[in-house]
Parts: C-alpha cells; structure tokens; sequence
C-alpha cells in the first residue's frame, strides 16, 4: 500500500468547480503528479510511473514527455466529461502535427513578435522544445504563460533540462527554440 500511495495521490480525481476550464484542470492535475514526484525506476524509462504514462510500455526507446503531457491532457478531459482537443502520442512530433490540424500551434516567434499574446495561451498550454523546423524533442506544460522565461511542469526531465531525464519537475524555460500547443477553454 505505502509503494503505490502516491500513484493512487496522482490519479484522484479532484473536484470540479463551476468555473474551471480545461486549462485550469490540466494545471491542476499536473501539479498533482508533480507533487508525488514520478520518478523512473529500474533503468532508463522504466518503472510504474513511465508504464502509466505509456499504457503499459517501457524501456530506453520510450522517452515518456509526450505521454506524461498526453496522460494528464486526458485525465483532465474525463473529469470534465468532454473529447480530448488532441488525440494525444508518445511522440513529441505526433502532438505538434495534431495542434497544427486543428489550429492548435503556436510558434514562439509569433509570441515573440506580439502576433500572439500570452493571454491567448489561457492558464496552461503545452510546450515543445524545437529540433528543426519539423521536429520537436522534448515536451511539458506551461504554467500561467505570461513571460519569458515561463515556468514548467515536465516529464522525463531532470533539474538540468534534458530531454532523457528521469523525473517530473518544475523547470524554468526560455522562449527561444520553443513553441507551444493551447488548451482551449
């Protein structure tokens, strides 16, 4: 019981105000892992946390970001009872091609130049970390978007960012090289 205590912490639901948006509710809920802190166990990608996340799977070719982001994102959907804005992966890529057919993505340079504002990212909205002009590699959630630097709530990370980390956390990120996904309301 004491072992899976804080994966059962991490999938209560939590009540549901009249006022809460999707974005506030994923917020919510990805504090709510963090706060259990998921941690790989057993080797690279592996261990409770990372096969949650991935519907089972594990090991050093499932980088577990996208499926931490896609886990919480669906989490949050059911307790409000409605579809998910994206199909979700477990692959950065996957994600940023969803948000671009359903007009979803937000380049950073557009944040950059005012064409669009913070605001319109509501109270929480997904970022990607760019690898080229068509990949990404890395991926988590902003909390409050409102500057740069903004903070982060991330999967597969560790305190010194990378991408192949093993751990949720709370980070500090730069605009620069990022661009980002909206949850609508």
């Amino acid at each position: 019981s004491s072992l899976v205590s804080p994966l059962k912490a991490a999938l209560q639901a939590i009540p549901v105000t009249p006022n809460d948006k999707l974005p506030d509710l994923v917020l919510k809920y990805a504090q709510q892992h963090l706060a259990q802190h998921p941690l790989e166990i057993g080797g690279q990608n592996r261990g409770s946390w990372v096969r949650v996340y991935l519907d089972g799977n594990e090991g050093t070719p499932w980088a577990w970001c996208a499926g931490f982001v896609t886990f919480i994102l669906k989490q949050a959907c059911l307790t409000l009872n409605r579809s998910m804005p994206l199909a979700g992966s477990f692959r950065c890529n996957e994600l940023a091609q969803q948000a671009k057919a359903k007009h979803l993505f937000v380049r950073s340079e557009d944040i950059a130049n005012g064409t669009v504002s913070w605001e319109s990212l509501n109270s929480c909205c997904i970022f990607l970390v760019r690898k080229n002009s068509s990949e990404w590699s890395h991926t988590g959630f902003v909390c409050q978007p409102n500057g740069d630097p903004f903070s982060t709530i991330e999967g597969n990370t560790n305190d010194e960012g990378n991408a192949e980390g093993y751990e949720a956390c709370k980070r500090t990120r730069s605009l620069s090289g990022k661009d980002f996904i909206r949850i609508p309301q």
